[in-house]
């Protein structure tokens, strides 16, 4: 791949030529050139170039991180291995099941190799054309779109057909399929016991006996659905729009006038819930066995659904919610929805023990804690709350703006660092050091001594006699 012939080899020749010169302490610090932070056991573990433009990083259980921000991330965790360019518009990605590439989902190919099953290679080229090859006729399609093709156990149907589109368009799904010749307006239904003809947007009807039957005027203002038609008491929902609609079955009714502003919700199954609804969505009142709402929006809106706490006050300026799942008490607090955001986690069984928290004051900071002693401050942080579960966000561009990180990896043992390692400051049981780029200064309790870039300038300082030296 030619970004990583350009980027791979000056990357390693820099880490290289850096990491050969004598180690010492926790940090090798010849900023801004190289900056290399080593584990307790004296292993680098992660190795910066130029403030955060170069970075390798090494874990415990040996993956690897490279990094040439903000153009390309390859990370590598033994069985697959990934390559972000320009994220997120090129993508390529390899494990022992296959490989695969993406242009920003509009291109896209794989090949998988998955044991006892046949050697598979697919190629898109959105929305244009798209195919498989199985080297089995029943599984391989090549279409070209919009001209002709067949597309096979693809986007929930068995199988999708067309000819010069949107002359005639097939679709089929367990038997049943949908003829449109031109595509939307005339539909034919057939196949598995379904049948139906639409004219759309004027009149349209569909049907399975026993099943379903379902029809349309002028969609989407007149409509009629009936489903479970074997039931004792068929699901039916009608209505002209925006007059009326109607919605019954077992164990519900409700009704809408002048939808969707006026109406209510009766329940008696499978638990008991009644809903009215005065100018929806602003006054909503709504009592249950599961459920409460109380809506006078956009003042005020206070509902419990299925344990589901939420409150809101001047909408859209707070929010608070407060939930339980998997044994985990989650509560989320927002302001302007990303202005200011938390969320915290604790035990639902032993609420006293310390939580777990996030929380963004964007763009300005984020903070996280895990609750057994972990710890973790940004200054700046714009990504965080928009992407908090992207962890490629979060390797690719949130170090480019950490003018400030604080980290504690256990009570007492801290590392704090200004400007992408200009000034850093790590604190340890017995250890204490400090770098100004290329000048540190290092005390354990044997010795304390200071180093230009890697070199002694007082091989050894009695430790009692350092204690006017810098914090």
């Amino acid at each position: 791949m030619n970004h990583r012939v350009a980027v791979r080899p000056l990357l390693a020749a820099v880490l290289t030529l850096a990491a050969s010169a004598a180690s010492w302490a926790a940090e090798r610090n010849a900023w801004p050139f190289y900056v290399a932070e080593e584990n307790g056991s004296g292993q680098i573990e992660s190795q910066h170039v130029l403030g955060p433009i170069f970075e390798h990083r090494t874990d415990a259980g040996g993956g690897e991180m490279r990094a040439f921000r903000p153009l390309w991330l390859e990370t590598d965790t033994g069985g697959a291995r990934s390559d972000y360019l320009f994220y997120p518009f090129f993508t390529w990605q390899r494990d022992a099941a296959g490989s695969s590439f993406t242009f920003f989902r509009l291109i896209n190919f794989s090949h998988d190799t998955v044991p006892a099953k046949r050697e598979r290679r697919g190629f898109d080229l959105w929305p244009f054309y798209f195919s498989r090859d199985t080297g089995d006729p029943a599984t391989s399609y090549h279409a070209l779109f919009p001209i002709a093709g067949t597309i096979k156990e693809r986007f929930g149907k068995d199988r999708l057909t067309w000819y010069a589109f949107p002359l005639y368009f097939n679709t089929d799904v367990g038997g049943k399929q949908v003829t449109s010749a031109p595509w939307p307006f005339i539909r034919v239904i057939n196949g598995a016991g379904h049948h139906g003809f639409e004219f759309w947007p004027l009149y349209g009807w569909r049907e399975h006996p026993g099943d379903y039957r379902t029809q349309f005027w002028l969609w989407p203002l007149g409509f009629k659905d009936e489903t479970h038609l074997s039931a004792a008491q068929p699901e039916v929902k009608l209505g002209f729009l925006p007059f009326y609609s109607r919605d019954s079955g077992a164990g519900h009714f409700g009704e809408s006038y002048v939808w969707p502003f006026f109406g209510y919700t009766h329940f008696t199954a499978p638990v008991k819930y009644d809903e009215t609804r005065y100018f929806w969505p602003f006054l909503v009142q709504g009592r249950g066995d599961e459920a409460y709402v109380n809506r006078f929006g956009p003042i005020y809106t206070h509902s419990i659904i299925r344990g589901y706490d939420k409150t809101w006050l001047l909408w859209p300026l707070f929010r608070h919610a407060r939930w339980t799942e998997d044994g985990i008490t989650q509560e989320q607090n927002q302001f302007f929805y990303i202005v200011y955001s938390s969320l915290e986690q604790r035990h639902a069984a032993r609420p006293s023990e310390a939580p777990a928290y996030k929380r963004h004051l964007w763009p300005l900071f984020s903070a996280w804690d895990n609750g057994a002693g972990r710890r973790q401050i940004q200054v700046l942080s714009p990504f965080e709350v928009f992407f908090p579960a992207n962890q490629i966000v979060r390797q690719v561009y949130t170090p480019l703006f950490a003018i400030y990180r604080y980290e504690q990896s256990a009570p007492g043992d801290t590392r704090q660092s200004l400007l992408w390692n200009l000034v850093s400051w790590r604190r340890s049981p017995g250890e204490q050091e400090f770098h100004l780029g290329p000048f540190g200064w290092h005390r354990d309790p044997g010795e304390a001594h200071g180093r230009l870039f890697w070199f002694a300038f007082h091989p050894a300082i009695d430790h009692k006699a350092s204690a006017a030296s810098p914090p």
